[in-house]
């Protein structure tokens, strides 16, 4: 039977792929960073749940000390909770800078930093290794693309190779299994006087985790500032047990139990346009009562309503109500909104981010399966 319009697919038993792929986040939107760092706490807490040890890299290139960036409180985060399962290299100076002002330093700390990752890749030790910000350093010819692409390629059979940032060469994305692109909207937020929405859709990889990135940034700005950042990752059309994110909410409980509330409410099931039930609305109206009231009570610094967009796509709600708790959300709270949607609803005018993910390619599409922890 052919499907046509919104469906949200539930969790389900599925067979599991033992080698690892080489993902890759790019484009101008913004989420890429994030959306590694989400990945890597669902990888973590696989591992706590399996009993196996995962350990991370994150390389950082282009990133030296002596500048903050959004990603640094999230893996601050991410040491404080599981300082042995994470491990960070930064290399490159702190200012932003052209092809026509790359220096000699440039291109020892590129250099540095891809002897370390190759070190890495060879030795065993690690699950997953995210090279953020690779990208643009093969773009600015920091690093010849052809050894990085052939070092890749022979990568340790199970482990998960993570590229970020703007200007993927065109042979890095010949080997990769998956290829996310953010593409960044033009924003109307400032029109509404608001700010501290952001808001991420579109068909790609990328959306959810993403939000369990600025879940970590969060949290990781608490601690920075001597100051409880409470999260509520609020969850619609997932009603059901098994899903991507339960293995990353279950490391962020495990290590900040004060700080992470996290709802859910629907059906185990998909609901499909022009199929839905009584209780996809009564459980869909749940959710947004609970969502409703976090928002107006100024106790959480970051809420995620995750999978809204779809929700309301569905018209299981209306937009109204949405936009008009938008309107008087208190200003230092921030809101994360993500899912697909067909018809974008009226909210996304009061954005300040928008960033559409857009798939070019994922392994599932050539038949592999899905890894727990980290597709699912």
């Amino acid at each position: 039977m052919t499907r046509k319009g919104i469906g949200i697919r539930t969790a389900q038993i599925r067979s599991e792929r033992l080698a690892g792929q080489i993902h890759i986040y790019d484009g101008a939107g913004k989420g890429k960073s994030q959306a590694a760092l989400g990945v890597v706490l669902r990888s973590i807490g696989l591992g706590i749940h399996t009993g196996l040890q995962t350990r991370v890299l994150l390389l950082r290139f282009l990133k030296g000390p002596g500048r903050t960036y959004d990603e640094d409180a999230a893996i601050e985060a991410l040491q404080r909770g599981f300082p042995h399962l994470i491990d960070q290299v930064r290399t490159g100076r702190a200012e932003f800078f052209n092809a026509d002002e790359v220096t000699r330093f440039d291109r020892l700390e590129a250099q540095r930093g891809w002897d370390v990752a190759k070190g890495a890749i060879a030795s065993g030790l690690y699950s997953v290794v995210v090279l953020d910000e690779l990208n643009p350093v093969l773009d600015l010819g920091l690093l010849p693309v052809d050894e990085v692409v052939q070092t890749l390629k022979h990568k340790p059979e199970d482990l998960e190779i993570i590229a970020t940032g703007r200007g993927a060469p065109q042979p890095l994305l010949d080997i990769a299994d998956l290829h996310s692109e953010m593409k960044q909207h033009h924003s109307t937020a400032v029109v509404h006087g608001i700010e501290g929405i952001e808001i991420y859709t579109g068909s790609g990889k990328g959306k959810s985790t993403s939000a369990l990135g600025k879940a970590l940034q969060a949290i990781g700005k608490g601690i920075s500032q001597d100051k409880s950042h409470r999260v509520l990752i609020m969850q619609w059309l997932k009603g059901g047990v098994g899903y991507t994110e339960d293995a990353a909410i279950a490391a962020l409980h495990q290590s900040y139990p004060n700080l992470v509330d996290h709802q859910r409410c629907g059906r185990d099931a998909i609901v499909w346009r022009g199929q839905q039930q009584e209780l996809d609305y009564v459980e869909a109206e749940r959710g947004w009562e609970i969502a409703r009231a976090a928002i107006a009570s100024g106790l959480y610094k970051t809420i995620i309503l995750d999978e809204l967009n779809p929700t309301v796509d569905l018209e299981l709600l209306p937009q109204h109500p949405i936009i008009q708790a938008l309107l008087r959300k208190p200003r230092d709270t921030e809101i994360i909104i993500t899912g697909r949607c067909k018809n974008p609803p009226d909210y996304f005018d009061l954005a300040s981010v928008h960033s559409e993910v857009f798939c070019h390619k994922h392994y599932a599409e050539k038949g592999i399966d899905l890894k727990r922890g980290v597709d699912f």
